[in-house]
């Protein structure tokens, strides 16, 4: 299993969504970078459940930096953050542990593992799993923010419903960015965040549950930064983004929409201002794997959350006879809004991977 990420900063996961605790090594760090624990809290408050919006399965995701860290400041060795797991329902899972949840990652883990995986609540596939990546990216987003470098995700739209779309300028972005990163349900208009909770509760009410599209903006990103091919900001980016359960679907500046361009409408021609500019930004701040000096704008697609209290059909994989299943338990009718705070946490740790290929990791001191 390789839960491990990085070349210059390494990210290796472990834990399962039911097991004792959950928890991140990060190996790569830099000495004497100072760190707001109570950041990585309200960023870990981000990715928690509250509301009839989520699972309600509450979890106090308080984290414990157990090597790396004294008196204030990293040390240069490996930082460990542990995070105990303490409401744990296993008992949900065990009637239906032989029927392969529809979507969910039983199957393909049971063909891989031949069995021996843990299996309550997905296990080491779980979402669950994203909370010590959060832990992590609120560091790498620290040591951006030193940098003047902002990370900010909103929902681009929910079931059709849409928010309003990031700003052209990084002076409109920063605004916006205030807005998103400093609440819960991260959208840039009230209106359609009503509209967005409205059919996610009606989802619920149904038994079923929604996606949505999130967007993302990395402003303040310096010109130079990517190491094509395969190391381009692309390539990383995606990489991480893909590497988030639920994702399936990346893209970059105009993404798809490139399909029904003119080359002469696709390019961003460049201007001289306070510096090298691009006019528009349809690229999405990236020219050949590498940074550009614009705005960095990523869309990521979320499906619907595949834990659904329907009936459905399904295997059971100890008799290999067809079957019916209807889940129990605790589960989410939509993730998009916790999603987010991971995908700043991802961006952030491939951003920050990035730099310290460009400059070493003495890049990250202050």
């Amino acid at each position: 299993m390789k839960s491990t990420f990085g070349e210059h900063i390494q990210i290796s996961l472990f834990g399962e969504s039911h097991g004792a605790a959950i928890g991140v090594n990060i190996n790569g760090l830099a000495s004497g970078i100072p760190l707001d624990l109570n950041f990585i809290q309200e960023q870990l408050n981000k990715r928690k459940p509250q509301g009839k919006i989520s699972t309600q399965r509450r979890e106090a995701d308080e984290f414990e930096i157990v090597s790396g860290f004294f008196n204030g400041y990293t040390t240069g060795t490996p930082l460990c953050i542990l995070i105990r797991n303490q409401s744990q329902h296993s008992k949900d899972y065990e009637a239906t542990k032989y029927l392969m949840r529809p979507s969910h990652a039983d199957f393909t883990a049971f063909e891989k593992y031949k069995g021996f995986h843990d299996y309550r609540g997905g296990g080491h596939f779980s979402g669950r799993i994203t909370t010590p990546i959060v832990a992590a990216g609120a560091i790498c987003l620290q040591i951006l923010k030193q940098k003047g470098i902002v990370v900010t995700t909103h929902i681009a739209s929910c079931k059709g419903v849409k928010d309003v779309p990031f700003g052209n300028t990084e002076t409109e972005l920063l605004e916006q960015a205030e807005i998103i990163n400093s609440s819960y349900f991260p959208v840039i208009s009230d209106t359609a965040g009503r509209k967005m909770v409205q059919v996610i509760e009606q989802a619920h009410s149904n038994g079923d549950s929604v996606g949505g599209v999130l967007e993302t903006a990395v402003i303040h990103m310096p010109s130079g930064i990517g190491e094509p091919f395969f190391g381009s900001v692309e390539s990383v980016l995606a990489q991480l983004l893909f590497s988030v359960p639920g994702i399936k679907g990346v893209e970059f500046g105009l993404g798809f929409n490139f399909a029904d361009c003119f080359g002469s409408q696709a390019n961003d021609p460049f201007v001289m201002k306070d510096k090298v500019r691009t006019v528009t930004n349809h690229n999405g701040g990236i020219n050949g794997g590498i940074s550009n000096g614009m705005p960095i704008i990523i869309k990521t697609v979320v499906k619907p959350t595949p834990s659904i209290y329907q009936v459905q059909q399904t295997v059971d994989i100890e008799k290999l006879e067809n079957a019916q299943l209807q889940i129990h338990g605790r589960h989410d009718p939509a993730i998009i809004h916790r999603a987010r705070v991971v995908v700043d946490s991802m961006v952030a740790i491939g951003l920050v991977d990035l730099f310290a290929d460009r400059y070493g990791y003495i890049w990250m001191e202050p």
